[in-house]
């Protein structure tokens, strides 16, 4: 949420000019003439980009060695196209006549390719629309009789945005030119499930020569990468069996993955977090801390149908991590202590107010151990100040899984088991459980109460069908909650977000018997537009708003519709 909202718009273009001329099996893997022998070698150097952009050729400067995201190692190529440019990043390798190799790369982004060309015979190339996770692409070509060397290349699309590649390999016959001096580890032997919990599980597996990270799987999904040879996955849901691989990886590549082993959860009262006296299906309000041309209210003048109440925002400090919170004069309290009494009154009706963190223009960083420390410890002071029941993590700036769990962790520790905490990520960080945002909600399921996603100010979205679907519709509020609920969230955790008013955003509005139906379609399978979710979810948390304030300068006409629809779900 923010105080003026407009912001890009998420709207997916088709090429369909390209794809016109570009055949089916581009999509596919190309058959190789026979499989690599055991003494071939990667004859690409630098594969990993470990050594910056050292032996590859980038068009029109558009290439950059980056830290993050990386599939294997320190470090991957980002290339950013321009619209007279495809970004290619090209290599020239040393090869044998007549000769077959095997060509691979992960990828990230849209519209990426992978080819060779002068090989001889028949160049090659394959490509993928994209998405915000890796993907390997995979193809094959055989040289001609007199041709020692090839030339191999990455690039991605004009107009399009930056794309990734990492870990590419050319695997063949050593044409002269020798291998990196760092060869890929040995698959990591040896992995054990330990301890479990309700929500975590302890993994441990033997070191491997010459790794230098290893990265952990969770049913096919990456979710943890750690620098030794033990960790513990945590955000598991309770008494469910998972399925867990891990590789290892150095600057020449990264490992095939081990071989499975399974573990289960220990059970648990419940599937989701704590939430204090949230009730089973609660609408959540942004009440504004601010005067941006809506109604100002106190807190007493807010609708008593928000169960959840979102005091809009907590401020960030000179310290890392480090949160505060300074009630604004424009909101008419005559003191802080009435404004602590309001807090108190509302609680004593049943409701629960927490301080949301972020919107907009909200700066708050937590990428290390020791902002992660300060944002809990600040955090926990501000609920122990004026008696907030928990937070809402609202950040549209970035945000780092691995710190912000561990914060988010720390905080409920010190708060106890009546914790609320929220969450309000944008569309776009909801598209894939490989998302910062998404892999945060599902590392702190145990704990979670919520995750009200902004359904707004994005344009056009994919669906959990892969279909694209237009904002302001029932079926893209339905389609796009569905990624949520089939990607590791409890229904429970799930609500709509959306805005109370034309004017609470730039974009994406939709009427109360808009949201009314997509909450029918979701919880009773009736209602539905285009798209019917393939089962329903009666445990459907409910709805949220921005704002609070829009709700009631538009006569209360969000929360008086859609207020009574959340409290009557099934």
């Amino acid at each position: 949420m923010d105080r003026v909202r407009h912001r890009r718009t998420g709207t997916r273009r088709r090429l369909g000019a390209l794809l016109a001329v570009t055949s089916a099996a581009a999509l596919g893997v190309t058959a190789l003439a026979a499989p690599a022998q055991a003494a071939d070698v990667n004859v690409a150097k630098n594969a990993g980009f470990e050594a910056d952009l050292s032996g590859w050729t980038c068009s029109a400067n558009s290439g950059t060695a980056v830290t993050s995201p990386v599939h294997g190692g320190a470090k991957a190529l980002k290339a950013t196209p321009s619209g007279q440019d495809t970004a290619e990043c090209s290599q020239t390798v040393a090869v044998k006549p007549n000769s077959t190799y095997q060509m691979s790369s992960w990828v990230q982004g849209s519209y990426v390719y992978l080819g060779a060309r002068g090989t001889g015979t028949t160049d090659v190339s394959t490509w993928t629309p994209g998405g915000s996770s890796w993907q390997q692409l995979t193809t094959g070509f055989t040289t001609g009789p007199n041709t020692t060397s090839v030339t191999i290349y990455t690039h991605g699309w004009y107009g399009q945005s930056a794309y990734y590649a990492d870990d590419i390999d050319v695997r063949g016959p050593d044409g002269g030119g020798g291998t990196d001096p760092v060869v890929i580890p040995a698959v990591p032997a040896g992995l054990t499930a330990g301890t479990v919990t309700a929500s975590s599980v302890d993994l441990s597996w033997t070191p491997v020569s010459g790794a230098t990270n290893y990265t952990v799987y969770r049913d096919g999904t990456k979710v943890a990468s750690v620098a030794g040879a033990a960790t513990t996955v945590t955000g598991l849901a309770a008494d469910t069996a998972y399925s867990f691989q891990v590789s290892a990886s150095n600057a020449a590549g990264e490992s095939a993955r081990s071989t499975a082993v399974s573990a289960r959860t220990a059970k648990s009262g419940g599937g989701g977090g704590g939430g204090g006296t949230v009730p089973a299906h609660a609408l959540t309000g942004y009440w504004q801390n601010f005067d941006n041309g809506a109604t100002v209210q106190k807190l007493r003048d807010v609708s008593a149908q928000y169960d959840i109440i979102a005091v809009s925002f907590a401020d960030a400090t000179t310290t890392p991590g480090q949160i505060t919170f300074n009630l604004d004069p424009a909101v008419g309290y005559a003191s802080t202590a009435d404004f602590k009494a309001d807090i108190a009154a509302k609680q004593a009706a049943g409701k629960s107010v927490i301080l949301s963190v972020g919107g907009e223009k909200g700066s708050i960083s937590v990428n290390s151990d020791a902002s992660a420390t300060a944002f809990a410890d600040s955090a926990y002071a501000l609920m122990s100040e004026y008696g907030f029941d928990g937070v809402d993590i609202d950040l549209e700036n970035g945000l780092n899984s691995t710190y912000m769990t561990k914060a988010l962790r720390q905080l409920a520790a010190k708060a106890g088991s009546k914790f609320v905490l929220t969450m309000a990520p944008q569309t776009i960080d909801m598209q894939s459980t490989a998302g910062e945002y998404f892999k945060t909600a599902l590392n702190v399921k145990d704990i979670l109460t919520v995750v009200n996603m902004q359904y707004y100010n994005s344009g056009s979205m994919l669906g959990c069908d892969g279909k694209v679907y237009s904002q302001g519709t029932v079926d893209f509020l339905t389609a796009l909650a569905c990624i949520q609920l089939e990607g590791g969230l409890d229904a429970s955790q799930v609500g709509l977000g959306v805005p109370a008013s034309t004017r609470g955003a730039g974009s994406g509005y939709v009427a109360p018997s808009v949201v009314n139906a997509a909450l029918d379609c979701l919880a009773r399978g009736t209602g539905c537009g285009t798209f019917k979710p393939s089962k329903t979810y009666p445990g459907l948390r409910g709805a949220m708003t921005w704002s609070t304030n829009w709700d009631a300068t538009a006569g209360g006409a969000w929360s008086s519709a859609v207020g009574p629809k959340v409290h009557a779900l099934p």
